[in-house]
């Protein structure tokens, strides 16, 4: 970006990634080549149910993911989204959509997050090569004992098959 007034030169993109997917692979590639800077911060939800991946496990799958992406950086975050885009000075949330409820959903947290701190979400459709493709239904059919290895990074695939079957039957 060449630095005019009102651009925004750094967002966050974040997410549980339990696991990452080519899509949120495809949404980070998009968001680096449109923001200087770009955080990929993993939420810390203690009002989630457990995560099938550490914490570690998922930072380390994307910083090998994303490893060739410089202006990329990984980490997490606990509590408020907007407090967070604030802390590390980035003015934007970037967001994935996969389908229509996704928007529905994603609005009214985006509308808050305006409203708590001012911070704005950018809305970037999925590829519609991975639109379909969710953690949820990428672990399911995983445990099922399908191949996986074309919706996830290889990173993630690995981790994964170390972790075989990531549930017991």
């Amino acid at each position: 970006m060449n630095g005019a007034p009102g651009q925004i030169h750094a967002a966050v993109y974040p997410g549980s990634f339990d696991p990452m997917t080519r899509g949120h692979l495809d949404v980070i590639e998009r968001a680096a080549a449109v923001f200087d800077k770009v955080t990929v911060a993993v939420v810390v939800n203690p009002q989630k149910s457990a995560p099938l991946f550490t914490l570690d496990e998922r930072e380390a799958m994307i910083r090998e993911s994303v490893a060739t992406l410089k202006n990329v950086e990984v980490t997490h975050f606990r509590g408020l989204l907007a407090d967070f885009v604030k802390s590390v000075g980035a003015a934007v949330i970037v967001k994935g959509l996969r389908v229509v409820s996704d928007f529905e959903s994603e609005m009214s947290t985006a509308l808050m997050n305006r409203s708590l701190s001012g911070v704005d979400t950018v809305f970037m459709p999925s590829d519609p090569r991975w639109s379909f493709v969710s953690s949820t239904l990428v672990k399911e059919v995983y445990n099922l004992g399908a191949d996986v290895s074309e919706y996830v990074p290889p990173a993630v695939l690995h981790v994964m098959q170390s972790k075989r079957p990531l549930r017991p039957a």
